[in-house]
């Protein structure tokens, strides 16, 4: 906790929401560097989230000034600490849990193939152990968007009937030998299947879909909401929300019929997603992928959101895809 860390994207999010002052919601707490930035901005206080135990047992060693509320938990329930002048989402793994090879998240280090970010319930490895190879394959497919999926949940499937598949080298070796060797600046054959995995074990979308109503709920009129995605699919349900949520969604095609819309919930603050510079990518290469999309509360009740509207992978109920 002594070296600030410094999130991706964290000085275009802190002009969009500018002017920063109340009480805000860290709903990704990590190593607290959305909060660091938030309180250097005017907040007042911080109410940071994290279901990882590790990132709040650092971060209770670290002197806030009285600025920081730690609780443990998901953004999804971030309604219970409202009303609330701005809300932080920072999707998807931390560099924390990434560098750290015991956590299990990172193809690039041997470790146990864990992916929990809460470190309790099924781990990736008793999904890679037990599932069929047909539900193996669609999670790959949906959830990680794996043209492979079917090829590859067989090779693990094979595998697994040798000996168990235990450690994030020992998966990533499978995945990679189904797959074409990568040309230079192409990613790692493995990401794609560990995405999926991971969005699978933490229940990645039904929490987002959770935590961006729950954010609706607890905003005050005019509190701002700021979300930090590292995936197409992510970012495809973040930006449907805005778009649904601000009243947009009716003016995407010109030739559909009037349909009768609610109040805007969201006026969006960015017109498009916003990713980083050169100067952030040179320093951090991580936030290629990063996209940034912000809204801003009306004083409109908050509702409920199909998920089928926000375009949210879901796995097909009985086998095939």
């Amino acid at each position: 906790m002594d070296a600030p860390h410094v999130p991706v994207l964290l000085t275009p999010l802190l002009a969009a929401v500018a002017p920063v002052s109340g009480l805000w919601l860290d709903g990704t707490f990590g190593a607290g560097g959305y909060t660091r930035g938030l309180i250097g901005a005017g907040a007042d206080h911080v109410i940071g989230i994290d279901r990882d135990p590790l990132a709040l047992e650092m971060a209770a060693q670290a002197d806030w000034g009285g600025k920081v509320t730690l609780v443990a938990g998901t953004f999804s329930e971030l309604d219970a600490h409202g009303p609330l002048d701005g809300v932080v989402l920072d999707l998807g793994v931390s560099s924390m849990q990434l560098d750290l090879a015991e956590r299990g998240f990172s193809f690039m280090k041997d470790g146990p193939l864990d992916m929990r970010m809460s470190q309790d319930g099924e781990s990736a490895a008793d999904l890679v152990n037990t599932a069929t190879d047909t539900v193996l394959a669609d999670i790959l497919y949906h959830f990680g968007e794996e043209r492979a999926s079917r090829r590859i949940a067989g090779a693990i499937v094979r595998a697994r009937a040798e000996r168990p598949i235990t450690t994030t080298l020992q998966l990533a070796e499978i995945v990679a030998k189904c797959l074409p060797r990568p040309k230079p600046g192409q990613s790692h054959p493995a990401t794609r299947s560990f995405q999926a995995l991971r969005i699978a074990v933490n229940t990645e979308f039904d929490q987002l879909v959770l935590g961006l109503e729950a954010a609706e709920r607890a905003l005050k009129p005019g509190g701002k909401l700021a979300v930090v995605t590292f995936h197409s699919l992510e970012d495809r349900i973040v930006k449907r929300f805005f778009q649904h949520r601000s009243g947009q969604e009716s003016q995407a095609n010109r030739y559909a019929p009037a349909v009768q819309t609610e109040a805007p919930r969201f006026v969006p603050l960015t017109k498009r997603a916003i990713g980083p510079d050169e100067d952030e990518l040179a320093v951090n290469p991580r936030s290629r992928s990063a996209k940034l999309r912000v809204g801003q509360r009306t004083d409109a009740p908050a509702g409920r959101t199909d998920p089928s509207v926000l375009g949210v992978p879901t796995l097909p109920k009985k086998g095939g895809r």
